[in-house]
């Protein structure tokens, strides 16, 4: 049986390349080339990471994406570039994406209904669900404990009055969309002894321990939240769905965290609240349009802070995510049913 040809279309190193062809199933197309090296092991790429090729180089790059069947990350991860990949390539009938939200990346680049039905796309959700649950309550405990109002104290030189702190065991802690990520935190959120727990999700669910609401509930749901978690996908109706209602009907003082993507959170709303007291502390890994404009008001707000969507890089992050592709390579060779496949309605 002839080998199944593959393209690795997003920024990846030797080793990942070599990894790849030593599965005995796939024909890996790799030149070292068109590839930037990765600053750090587990450096995955983001958009602002793209390589800069040579006219040849791209035209190679090209050729080599639209001779694939498979593509092994999203071209660049960048949309525009999956949109022209796709009108070249008749024959490409699988796209694996390296981020757990790829469904919003392959959204972007607005193919047509008979280019998504040719197509199926997986992604790396899960792969980085333990990482972003470590943020998750790294976030609601610094909020909890009120984290700059010591350092505030320690740059001063000021030993500060007493205050009373918030603890897990005291509250509630509401997770909004209960995929691989959401379903990390109730793990960790409840091995840590938390009060409550509320999920949230599209399709109604159950899971030991969570008191389960779909979204037509949200506003009841964040009406119980002393800490509200973002895990949200961009996908179709998820956009501001943590909107101004929502985060107003957050109990007083009630610390966000959000580590699914920006775009699903009301950024000017979130601003406001943090601003007027209603809510008391903001730890994001993701904003609505990255990397954040450096006027933006969140930068200065002294009880947010800010990473650069990187909490979920890991050294074991690269050997995942091949993990994850082999096993879908070899159920795509053999007809069985694929893990992570993307919903191309919803496109999650």
């Amino acid at each position: 049986m002839s080998k199944l040809k593959v393209a690795i279309g997003s920024n990846a190193t030797p080793e990942v390349a070599a990894r790849l062809a030593a599965d005995e199933a796939l024909d890996v197309t790799y030149d070292a080339d068109l590839y930037i090296p990765w600053r750090y092991a587990g450096n995955w790429p983001r958009p602002t990471d793209a390589p800069q090729r040579t006219p040849e180089q791209q035209k190679r790059f090209m050729s080599q994406l639209r001779e694939a069947e498979v593509i092994f990350g999203l071209p660049d991860e960048s949309a525009t570039l999956l949109h022209e990949v796709v009108d070249g390539n008749d024959n490409l009938r699988w796209l694996h994406t390296m981020a757990a939200g790829g469904g919003g990346q392959v959204r972007g680049a607005k193919l047509s209904d008979e280019q998504l039905n040719q197509i199926t796309f997986t992604t790396s959700a899960g792969a980085h669900a333990e990482e972003l649950a470590e943020f998750a309550v790294f976030g609601a405990l610094a909020g909890a404990k009120d984290l700059p109002r010591s350092q505030a104290d320690q740059r001063n030189h000021v030993w500060g009055g007493r205050w009373l702190p918030r603890h897990l065991h005291e509250l509630t802690v509401v997770i909004v969309a209960m995929g691989e990520i959401g379903r990390a935190c109730v793990r960790v959120f409840d091995a840590l002894g938390t009060k409550r727990i509320i999920g949230v999700n599209r399709s109604p669910f159950e899971l030991p321990g969570v008191e389960a609401h779909t979204v037509d509930s949200l506003l009841t749901a964040a009406a119980e939240a002393d800490v509200l978690i973002n895990c949200l996908p961009a996908a179709v109706g998820t956009e501001k769905l943590i909107s101004a209602e929502v985060l107003a009907a957050t109990k007083p003082g009630c610390v966000i965290v959000s580590v699914g993507r920006g775009t699903c959170i009301d950024e000017d709303a979130l601003i406001v609240g943090l601003k007027n007291g209603h809510l008391g502390y903001a730890a994001l890994d993701v904003v609505a349009h990255e990397p954040l404009d450096p006027a933006s008001e969140l930068w200065d707000l002294p009880n947010v802070l800010i990473t650069p969507h990187n909490m979920a890089l890991s050294l074991r992050q690269p050997e995942q995510v091949i993990d994850l592709f082999l096993e879908n390579a070899h159920a795509y060779i053999e007809g069985r049913p694929m893990r992570n496949v993307m919903n191309k309605q919803l496109f999650y």
